[in-house]
């Protein structure tokens, strides 16, 4: 029996060990692989036997049934294999399938033994899945024996005698499982590759005979040689490789902008302080008398495309404008909630420094201002178990949260500004399939003169260059564009296409709108709670004919990845819902570009050095572009 599980443990570890030391370096990595493979295999069957054996053949029975029997055979197949994908696959077996044992358990006055020559010619087809892409793959698959031998010695204490079992069945049907792993023997840069593949299979469900009982278990440890050309596999990727440019008619330099611009109901106040930072815009009694918030939102020629000074200079002015609301809304009261770390005590005191201020400066009536102190805000971005920039989200839970029952008090505010290089003038450039099949790529933009620009590399399967940039100094012009892409394997391929871009004559005469949505830390789905928003202030003003651009972003807090996919979740969910409410309004023939840009620093509305500029960076900004 130890030897039993020891046979069957040894090559289970080996398996397991060799996907431990390889899994993790190729799980990811992609290269041009062999859609087909050819080769050949030899395996050692260990036959376990489940018998109720008296009758050999017409000729000798035994005196007592044999009920159990083992031993080992030989297997040897050719093989097919074909393997479309990464993950799935299948391969055909066709050879001698080995199922000799020995029965020895009869002792009647001295031992009777049998050593039976089972043999068969074997047919298995299998599907293969690899789990993890690459190395360790399962199998499963049934199997068509063909009797080709059923002789016994059989041995009683007088006499010795050779003869074929009766009742053996030419064909019977089984099933196996299993598990192998592929070892590459040739660099992958190689067209012709070798792969040596050790396996470990379970058979089973096979009945030898048509009388009595006769089971046959199979546990087999099989070696495997296989050989495949990358030349086809190449060819395709060169054809299946999709290059695409969606280019503006006419590119706008600049836009005047009416934008909607939510205020964001959070102070954050220094680590061991509780007097309002200074980057607070705080006003003497004076000025707080002639502060008026219309006065904030005259144009200015700032850039909003980019890291925008002037949202910020509204979101600093927070508390003047909060005061100057109350003011003029004398039934409204607030909650300020503040929330430490180092206790309730302090995150009231926090709270208490704000009351001070509408109180001392703005004459508020104390009556109307409540104070809290927490340690966690009810919105934590220090989440439980979280591990990531520890420093930026407990930075951004030392905070002071401000509530109100009147929503007059927290509306978001109306900014005039000039956006400069819209998102609209964007070229976009695709690349289909290019994260299967591509390492990277990058684009070669030649102007009439000869001059070449070169952006990237780039992984993700489109890109977007600013027109502007493109043009530089010249209002129109015809580029020829060349994509170059590394494939996996190290090799070139290369799409052009050509590309044409003017500048618009002068500024546009009617101003685009702009509307801000914001999210809770990592979060996608609290675009519901802006439903009402989107629905009655964001659709009314989409005119037919319009062009709708919805851009994702994040902030530098997790994974890049994983902010990718954030930011491309919470513009397709507010996409979503404007297309569903200009269905029902009836509008058509409205355009989306829809993206996310993750934490790109390129396209990033603010810095994300302190924690108020990363929670604007948690947002969707909705462009209508008349």
């Amino acid at each position: 029996m130890k030897l039993k599980i020891r046979f069957i443990a040894t090559p289970i570890f080996i398996l397991i060990l060799l996907s431990f030391l390889r899994i993790n370096l190729y799980a990811q990595d992609e290269y041009a692989r062999p859609h087909w493979w050819f080769g050949a295999g030899l395996g050692a069957n260990y036959n376990i036997y489940g018998l109720d054996l008296k009758k050999l053949n017409d000729s000798y029975s035994s005196p007592e049934a044999f009920t159990k029997g083992s031993g080992f055979g030989i297997f040897g197949a050719a093989l097919i294999e074909y393997r479309p994908t990464i993950m799935w696959g299948g391969f055909l077996n066709l050879g001698f399938d080995g199922r000799s044992g020995k029965f020895s358990d009869v002792d009647v006055s001295g031992k009777y033994k049998i050593s039976p020559t089972i043999n068969y010619i074997s047919i298995e087809p299998n599907l293969r899945f690899n789990p993890a892409g690459e190395g360790l793959f399962l199998f499963a698959g049934p199997k068509l024996n063909f009797n080709i031998s059923k002789s016994f010695d059989y041995e009683t204490p007088t006499e010795k005698v050779s003869g074929d079992f009766s009742n053996v069945r030419s064909t019977n049907f089984g099933g196996q499982i299993g598990l192998g792993y592929d070892l590459p023997l040739t660099s992958r840069e190689k067209e012709l590759q070798f792969v040596l593949t050790p396996s470990l299979g379970l058979h089973f469900g096979q009945g030898v005979r048509d009388i009595e009982k006769w089971s046959l278990t199979t546990l087999r440890f099989g070696i495997q040689l296989k050989f495949g050309s990358t030349t086809i596999q190449k060819e395709t990727i060169k054809q299946e490789i999709g290059f695409s440019i969606q280019s503006p008619q006419i590119i706008p330099s600049t836009r005047r902008v009416s934008e909607t611009f939510p205020l964001r109901n959070y102070i954050f106040f220094e680590q061991n302080s509780t007097s309002i930072p200074s980057r607070y815009i705080q006003l003497t009694p004076e000025q707080a008398e002639k502060f008026k918030e219309e006065n904030l939102f005259e144009p200015k020629l700032q850039q909003l495309a980019g890291r925008s000074a002037r949202q910020m200079e509204v979101y600093y002015n927070i508390l003047n404008v909060i005061g100057d609301r109350m003011r003029k809304i004398p039934e409204a009261t607030i909650s300020l909630i503040g929330a430490s770390k180092q206790g309730k005590d302090v995150g009231k005191e926090m709270a208490v420094s704000i009351k001070n201020y509408l109180v001392n400066v703005f004459g508020i009536n104390s009556g109307r201002i409540l104070t809290f102190g927490v340690e966690k805000p009810e919105i934590p971005s220090h989440q439980p178990g979280g591990t990531r920039e520890l420093s930026l989200v407990m930075e951004e839970d030392n905070r002071v949260d401000i509530k109100s029952g009147n929503l007059e008090l927290l509306m978001p505010v109306k900014i005039i500004a000039i956006q400069e290089d819209p998102i609209d003038a964007d070229v976009i450039f695709r690349v289909d399939d290019s994260k299967n099949i591509l390492s990277s790529w990058n684009i070669q933009i030649t102007d009439a003169k000869g001059n070449t620009k070169t952006y990237g590399p780039f992984t993700n399967k489109q890109e977007r260059i600013s027109g502007n940039q493109i043009l530089g100094n010249t209002e129109m012009g015809d580029f020829q564009v060349t994509m170059i892409g590394k494939t996996k394997d190290g090799s070139t391929i290369t799409k052009e296409q050509k590309l044409r871009l003017a500048k618009a004559e002068g500024p546009e005469e009617q101003p685009g709108l702009r509307y801000s949505i914001l999210f809770e830390f990592d979060q996608s789905k609290t675009v519901a709670t802006y439903e009402k928003f989107l629905s009655e202030v964001v659709v009314p003003t989409i005119p037919e004919g319009a062009s709708v651009v919805i851009h994702g972003h994040t902030d530098i807090v997790g994974e890049e990845s994983h902010n990718l996919t954030l930011s491309n979740n919470r513009a397709q969910e507010t996409m979503n819902v404007i297309q569903r409410e200009l269905n029902r309004a009836g509008k058509k023939r409205v355009k989306f570009d829809t993206y996310g840009f993750g934490e790109d620093p390129r396209r990033a509305p603010f810095e994300n050095r302190l924690p108020e500029e990363r929670f604007y960076n948690r947002t969707v900004v909705i462009d209508i572009i008349p």
